[in-house]
């Protein structure tokens, strides 16, 4: 059975959850042992080598980026490294549980550009969506009101950030390979990494650290991936809702990774949000469905001889 473009979207925004979800688990195990910026800027370098070599076994080692494009990767990635700082100085400086609240916001602040700045549809479902979706994140997170000070607007900051990346990135054109921006974006983070890293005592990693942070690389190749591809196919409006399904994952990766055992809240919001998820799928199953059958009727029928 072949996907349409807002399932295909839903399964690659899924799949970049999970991915970045999976590279964060690995970097917060390396980081009870080495400086934070260190272990983005050597992250960094093993990313962009094996994006290199994976473009380059594909035929997408190239970066003859197309004319109208140049700008707007140059723009992407300068959102990239400055959401990637903003929302570290936020998760530095305040409770980690607010400040994925506030990142949580990003769906509905995507959603609501798209539509303002793009001209895509949303409808009062796919908006429902989105805003249920986002009670069932705030469940999860559970975040208090001492924790929230001024580092919130850094947080805040980021989710600004990302939205114009992510609106950004709908406007590449189609000759423009995923794995070349992926590349540029990999490198250009590792290099900010590697200058921020001087600013800190290095550790020399041992081979527990070593191997975290080589997990990490290979995770987040793939979040760099589905998260340019997803902005590429589907509409932001569908697609948006899966972006929460990073807090199911991060309870899973907290409970097997750090033994942090999810409360009933929180076991309630995850519900919550893959029944959203599985709503939204099984609707457009729904609408493609009858967009089929009514496709059909209106052909005209062949005459009777």
């Amino acid at each position: 059975m072949s996907l349409g473009p807002n399932l295909k979207g839903a399964l690659l925004m899924t799949a970049s959850m999970g991915a970045f979800t999976l590279n964060d688990a690995f970097v917060k195990l390396a980081a009870q042992d080495l400086p934070l910026f260190q272990i983005v800027f050597l992250r960094g370098l093993l990313t962009t080598t094996m994006l290199a070599l994976l473009a380059a076994a594909f035929g997408q080692f190239t970066f003859r980026i197309p004319h109208e494009d140049r700008s707007r990767v140059a723009w992407r990635t300068l959102f990239e490294i400055t959401a990637m700082v903003a929302f570290l100085m936020a998760l530095v400086n305040m409770p980690i549980a607010n400040a994925t609240a506030l990142l949580s916001a990003l769906p509905l602040v995507v959603t609501v550009a798209a539509t303002v700045f793009l001209g895509e549809p949303l409808g009062w479902r796919r908006m429902s969506a989105v805003l249920v979706g986002f009670a069932g994140v705030m469940l999860i997170v559970q975040p208090g009101t001492e924790g929230f000070n001024a580092w919130s607007l850094s947080a805040l900051l980021a989710v600004v950030i990302i939205t114009g990346r992510d609106l950004v990135t709908r406007r590449f054109s189609p000759g423009l390979p995923s794995m070349a921006v992926a590349v540029i974006t990999a490198a250009a983070v590792a290099v900010f990494g590697g200058l921020l890293s001087l600013t800190e005592p290095w550790v020399m990693p041992g081979l527990r650290e070593a191997g975290f942070i080589a997990l990490a690389a290979v995770f987040i190749i793939g979040g760099y991936l589905f998260s340019i591809m997803v902005m590429r196919v589907g509409e932001v409006g569908f697609t948006a809702p899966f972006r929460y399904t990073s807090l199911v994952f991060a309870l899973v990766l907290g409970l097997a990774f750090f033994g942090e055992w999810p409360n009933a809240l929180a076991l309630s919001g995850a519900a919550i949000v893959v029944a959203t998820g599985i709503y939204t799928i099984l609707r457009e199953r729904a609408v493609a469905a009858r967009a089929r059958r009514s496709a059909a009727a209106a052909q005209p029928r062949p005459e009777a001889h």
